[in-house]
């Protein structure tokens, strides 16, 4: 064989074989880096559950007013929607009969203390029995009881505000005759609202006095309030099976009416479960998985889905705040694979992971806010 050719043979089989060399190294050195994958560190949240109901407002302080006696209306002294203070006259009934009995109540007892005190100087020279000092002193306790009768029958001519409030309309007039079944108008102290709902049984427990609470009117301008749980029902309706729970509502700026009807929401709030985004649970035969990354390798961990939110899920499952889960790449995912993977906003953001030593270059790492 010519000499030209032989150096040529040898050649093209050194060339062969470097390319053999490099071709064999280029896997491994893939695999030394492992899969390229997109992770986010592990957080948890309460789960959250809004519960929605129709509620029915009513005054904090409500009263529908009655004559306490029957009468001739001889004063009408308010208007409808008039703001009244405790104790004012609201409307007074003819009294001058109950004026005669006063009157003349207050003189009997004056009669009878006076008789009284004449027996009780005369006991003191033995003038005067005891029995008969005895009789003179029940005339005057019996007197001042009939007196205080008088009084409380002259004050039933009148019909006072009880608390402070707004009165409502009326159908009384001067000159009407009311009995005590006869309505005369409402009195409502409207500066708190209270807002009756019902709730579904099975979240009894969940809620508690205290309990934040939003409400808004049916209106399409109507404004929307912040209410405060203050009681909840001790039964369960066998009917509807829901139980019973009020809210109050700070009505200062009186905006609001007694009687309107709210659309109530309600957030409650259960155990506290992990987070992950959507892309990051898989499913198997076996249900529902993720991928997490402990020591640079891949490790599948099944989970529950507790609760599904806007791009993202709560899982229960074996996992605890120190995990990263894979959210991109899942594809390509075994259990124990090698994995690298970069973080370099978790610094920044988060809280560095103890013991994780981000593997890899270049990989931008998407976290859930």
């Amino acid at each position: 064989m010519p000499r030209r050719l032989t150096t040529t043979v040898v050649s093209l089989c050194a060339l062969a074989t470097a390319a053999c060399s490099d071709a064999s190294q280029e896997p491994r050195a893939a695999v030394d880096r492992g899969v390229p994958v997109i992770v986010e560190p592990l957080r948890f949240e309460p789960a959250r559950t809004r519960a929605e109901a129709v509620g029915t407002s009513r005054a904090v302080l409500s009263a529908e007013l009655y004559p306490a006696a029957s009468g001739e209306v001889t004063s009408v002294n308010f208007e409808p929607g008039q703001f009244v203070r405790e104790g004012d006259i609201l409307v007074e009934l003819d009294s001058r009969k109950e004026t005669l009995a006063v009157e003349q109540a207050a003189l009997q007892l004056e009669d009878a203390e006076r008789l009284y005190d004449r027996y009780r100087r005369s006991a003191e020279s033995g003038a005067v029995v005891p029995t008969t000092l005895d009789a003179a002193k029940t005339a005057a306790e019996l007197a001042r009881v009939d007196l205080g009768r008088a009084r409380i029958a002259l004050e039933d001519r009148t019909i006072r505000a009880p608390f402070d409030g707004h009165a409502g309309s009326t159908d009384i007039d001067r000159g009407d005759r009311v009995t005590p079944e006869t309505p005369i108008t409402t009195l409502d102290d409207r500066g708190h609202l209270f807002v009756s709902f019902d709730i579904p049984e099975i979240f009894i427990g969940e809620l508690a006095p205290g309990d934040d609470a939003r409400l808004e009117t049916w209106g399409a301008s109507a404004p929307r309030v912040a209410g405060r749980i203050v009681d909840i029902g001790s039964r369960i309706d066998p009917q509807t099976r829901t139980f019973a729970v009020r809210a109050k509502v700070d009505n200062s700026d009186d905006r609001l009416r007694p009687g309107m009807s709210f659309r109530v929401a309600v957030e409650l709030v259960g155990e506290m479960y992990a987070v992950v985004a959507e892309t990051g649970v898989q499913w198997g035969t076996d249900g529902a998985y993720v991928w997490s990354v402990s020591d640079g390798k891949a490790n599948r961990k099944a989970v529950r889905i507790i609760e599904r939110r806007e791009g993202y899920v709560l899982v229960d499952g074996d996992l605890d705040s120190s995990d990263i889960i894979v959210v991109e790449g899942v594809q390509r995912m075994r259990d124990g694979i090698d994995v690298s993977f970069d973080m370099p906003r978790l610094a920044d953001e988060r809280v560095a992971q103890p013991g994780i030593t981000p593997a890899g270059g270049g990989t931008s790492t998407t976290l859930l806010n």
